[in-house]
């Protein structure tokens, strides 16, 4: 691999890049990789982790609540947003230095400044050129906003994790996962909130059970939805805003947070000039072992827009990494890729939809069970809890396993290890269940609901 600055040169340090880039190290390469923001990417300062901190952060009016029921009480609670994101910056900061103490720690040179590919084997960094046998675009996505009037008054994700103080009202536009999670985030610490979405139920591309209950419970907790709705210009009132929708109406707000889509960063990374295919929407365009058009770079992670999931993205760089530089695998399996919502209440999901199954054409058994879990017998707080599973009628075996509820994600976790190991409903039913929880319910189920 001689002649070259490095064997592996990645652009950008998120999940996907550094995974790859620390993997590559270990089999001995020689490997660099750029960043001009922050290292860990969106997942680390801008996603997952922060999210998941401002989503414990909300739980809290909801767990005193209940602990009165348990004979607990308390003075009236109060919240300071300021302390949630110093908490909040001080974790992201310490992750950065972990990420960096990692990179330095397998040997990859971390080069500091905006990239851009300039040629098969050659990339820029701020004035500087640098040779490499092997070139890995892992540069993310990013939220975007349509091109409405005021759209200059509206917030993306990004900028929720930064707010000065937080509003008193919110306006959450949008019907995916980023929508309610943020939506719930709100309205947990208190913000009056509303969502808004073209559609007639969140999380259209799950299975429809999913987003009608959470959407129901979500409106127990105080959320406001505005289904079949559309946003067309967003008009500034001092420090307020009205968003106008598409019926004339004005829905007053303080701060108006899109949740529309994201967009892969590729913009002025020189790509296209050295034959690499892009999609439409800026996607790096991949084949199975996600090498490009340009067959010395590869590209992995939110770039691709495939699975925009940081499991995923990790596994996507080590499957490159060991193709190029052990041997390995080429493809990536993206069956059974287990999902969590953190949304108020969770939601978790693993395998085939309702819809999905029968598109693909199984003739399936449905089992489906809502009831109130024991801990909200006594706290009186009215939440239930729903499991489904989907289940091929002629195999037997279990295709989807889906639920709205708390700590959702961590039970599916395992049930995600049954599903890739194709486990059959009679396999399910011959587990001993752990009493009382709620995950006991999903090898108890007997009774079809119809398909």
């Amino acid at each position: 691999m001689s002649g070259y600055d490095f064997d592996l040169f990645t652009i950008g340090a998120g999940s996907g890049g550094v995974r790859a880039s620390r993997r590559a190290a270990g089999f001995g390469a020689r490997v660099a990789i750029a960043e001009q923001r922050f290292l860990g990417g969106t997942c680390v300062n801008i996603g997952c982790i922060p999210k998941k901190l401002f989503s414990y952060a909300a739980h809290f009016k909801t767990d005193l609540k209940d602990a009165r029921g348990y004979g607990w009480s308390f003075e009236q609670p109060t919240f300071d947003w300021r302390t949630l994101l110093e908490a909040k910056n001080r974790e992201v900061e310490r992750l950065n230095g972990v990420y960096g103490d990692l990179l330095n720690q397998s040997g990859v040179e971390l080069i500091r400044g905006r990239a851009k590919v300039t040629g098969p084997h050659t990339v820029e960094v701020d004035g500087r050129t640098f040779t490499s046998r092997y070139i890995l675009v892992a540069t993310g996505s990013s939220p975007t906003v349509p091109e409405i009037e005021g759209a200059e008054h509206c917030i993306t994700s990004d900028d929720a994790f930064f707010l000065d103080r937080l509003p008193e009202r919110v306006v959450v536009v949008g019907g995916g996962y980023i929508a309610v999670e943020f939506a719930s985030i709100f309205n947990g610490l208190g913000v009056d909130t509303t969502v808004v979405y073209r559609g007639d139920r969140v999380l259209k591309s799950f299975d429809k059970d999913l987003g009608h209950f959470l959407a129901e419970q979500m409106t127990r907790r105080g959320v406001r939805f505005r289904f079949n709705t559309e946003i067309q210009k967003i008009e500034r009132d001092g420090t307020a805003c009205n968003c106008v929708t598409s019926g004339n109406e004005r829905l007053p707000c303080d701060t108006v947070l899109y949740a529309t889509g994201r967009r892969p960063n590729t913009a002025g990374l020189g790509l296209e000039s050295v034959g690499v295919a892009l999609a439409p929407n800026g996607a790096v365009m991949v084949d199975k072992a996600f090498r490009t058009a340009q067959a010395s770079i590869y590209a992995v992670g939110d770039v691709i827009h495939r699975v925009q999931l940081t499991p995923v993205a990790l596994a996507e760089g080590m499957l490159v990494a060991d193709s190029l530089f052990n041997r390995g695998a080429e493809h990536m399996d993206y069956s059974g890729i287990p999902t969590a919502i953190f949304s108020h209440p969770n939601v978790g999901t693993v395998g085939l939809s309702e819809e999905q199954a029968i598109a693909c054409g199984y003739q399936i058994d449905v089992y489906r069970s809502v009831f109130t879990p024991l801990k909200h017998t006594v706290s009186a707080s009215g939440d239930k809890v729903l499991l489904k599973l989907i289940v091929d009628s002629k195999s037997d075996r279990v295709l989807g396993v889906h639920m709205v509820g708390d700590d959702a994600g961590e039970l599916l976790q395992g049930f995600a290890v049954a599903i890739k190991c194709k486990a059959t409903k009679a396999q399910f039913d011959a587990t001993v269940g752990i009493h009382p929880t709620i995950a006991e319910e999903f090898v108890t189920m007997r009774t079809k609901v119809g398909a």
